[in-house]
């Protein structure tokens, strides 16, 4: 996949984590902002953020807030916007990726 400026994003551990979600029938791929991500029915679940490849997922905004608070994440704001219940997590750690697409699993089911 390629960024903005046309480098190639490594997106391939969001597809990892995410496949076991696609692989039992639970998470769909589909499309926000031009991106892939994955959806569960009508619900946008994540996606890697398309100029980093960083993780981005829905998630309540109480643990959002404490995610950037922890410095773990980031508020999660294109073109300037904020989206209260979406986390940027910039660290490339499988299992808190895992983690986290579980819990925003839980949160949109």
């Amino acid at each position: 996949m390629s960024g903005e400026d046309g480098d190639e994003i490594d997106d391939g551990l969001f597809w990892d984590v995410a496949q076991p979600l696609l692989a039992a029938g639970k998470a769909a791929e589909g499309e926000l902002m031009r991106s892939r991500c994955i959806r569960v029915g009508k619900e946008f679940l994540a996606m890697p953020e398309y100029r980093t490849g960083d993780l981005v997922v829905k998630l309540p905004r109480g643990r959002v807030d404490e995610l950037v608070e922890q410095g773990t994440g980031l508020a999660f704001a294109p073109a300037k916007k904020v989206f209260r219940e979406w986390v940027q997590i910039p660290e490339r750690d499988e299992s808190l990726w895992a983690t986290l697409i579980d819990e925003g699993y839980e949160f949109v089911s």
